[in-house]
């Protein structure tokens, strides 16, 4: 049985493999055609032989992800993994009968050995460690998921403010431990939406809440909007992308599965009428048509006003600037996009490219 301790470090894990800043190729995805140019060269390869319906595979796949993460900047080691369902000549080939299956290939040998130690990023790094001289350790980062306890259910939860998602779970729930990664990642998603929150407790621990809230099986996702703090069943997927819809869908947002704003995110339709006369108005009569638009902008709230007042300011630097501004400052912003920026930074870019894309 886990203890809630090891879920929370299961999704500490998963935040931190999905912070990094190129995740998704950390861990080397290898087939049929890649294996032999990959592995057995001048590297050490340990390799992970997975099938995409594996429940342990699935409980793996954040540790190994992290592995991979730690191991990015270690030349003399790849973290790879090969997809048994999609390439099964390559696992058959190796001897793999059950997954998941992890095999250490030492330098300019395609004979490896089986890896029979613990499957946690701590365990497979120090097995890595020994058998490749390297000194690598592995780093977290603490979770973006509030838990929640009887002492700040309410203050979290209820608050009218905020858009509230809650997972209610138990440790020695198998499905619980599945979900974990996913959960955490779309918490990361929306780390920077101060009005969303993604929050999860303890139902075996706290019965009374549970019963409460009318949970019988475990996990149990309740979402508690602004308007309904009664709180409603979440009824969707259960994958990253089905999450990140269903959030923007009710609360507003813009993301990706990425935690990157869209190209929707800061634009306000009630504002396009104005600004296509804006930008088509000479010079005399753009004057007149920004009156207009700071009395729109005058009316909206939240949110909006604040991506009201970017149009403004964009729009006074256009008539300061001339023609050709909204061109040649979002060719600037995509030049600072593609650099290594903060998340917060690349919000406020990418707000002001959208916008300016309607000037354009």
């Amino acid at each position: 049985m886990w203890s809630s301790t090891t879920t929370t470090m299961l999704a500490v894990i998963a935040l931190t493999t999905f912070l990094s800043p190129a995740s998704a190729d950390d861990v080397v995805a290898l087939t049929e055609d890649t294996f032999e140019t990959q592995v057995g060269k001048d590297r050490f390869a340990l390799v992970e032989f997975y099938a995409p319906w594996c429940g342990h595979c699935k409980r793996l796949a954040p540790e190994y992800e992290q592995l991979g993460a730690s191991f990015k900047k270690a030349k003399s080691v790849l973290i790879a993994k090969v997809d048994c369902d999609e390439h099964k000549s390559v696992c058959s080939k190796y001897g793999v009968s059950g997954y998941p299956t992890i095999k250490w290939f030492p330098k300019g040998s395609l004979e490896p050995k089986k890896y029979e130690g613990a499957r946690t990023a701590e365990a497979l790094a120090a097995f890595v460690n020994l058998e490749a001289g390297t000194n690598v350790k592995i780093a977290s980062v603490p979770s973006s998921v509030v838990v929640l306890s009887p002492d700040n259910f309410n203050e979290v939860v209820l608050d009218e403010t905020k858009d509230v998602l809650v997972e209610f779970y138990a440790p020695w729930c198998g499905h619980c431990k599945a979900l974990a990664p996913t959960y955490e990642k779309v918490a990361a998603v929306f780390k920077l939406d101060e009005e969303v929150v993604l929050a999860n407790v303890d139902a075996d621990k706290y019965k009374d809440l549970a019963e409460k809230y009318g949970v019988s099986g475990y996990p149990t996702l309740k979402f508690f909007p602004k308007n309904n703090k009664a709180g409603e069943d979440y009824g969707g997927g259960r994958d990253l992308d089905d999450f990140v819809a269903f959030i923007n869908e009710r609360c507003g947002t813009y993301r990706d599965g990425k935690g990157q704003l869209t190209s929707k995110a800061g634009i306000i339709s009630s504002l396009d009428g104005l600004v296509k006369e804006f930008v088509s108005a000479d010079e005399n009569e753009k004057k007149a048509v920004y009156s207009r638009l700071e009395e729109e902008v005058k009316k909206l709230k939240g949110h909006a006003a604040r991506y009201g007042n970017l149009y403004l300011k964009l729009a006074k630097k256009g008539m300061e600037k001339g023609a050709d501004y909204a061109k040649n400052e979002i060719q600037r912003l995509d030049r600072m996009l593609e650099k290594s920026i903060s998340p917060a930074k690349a919000d406020e870019f990418t707000l002001k490219k959208n916008i300016l894309s309607t000037f354009a």
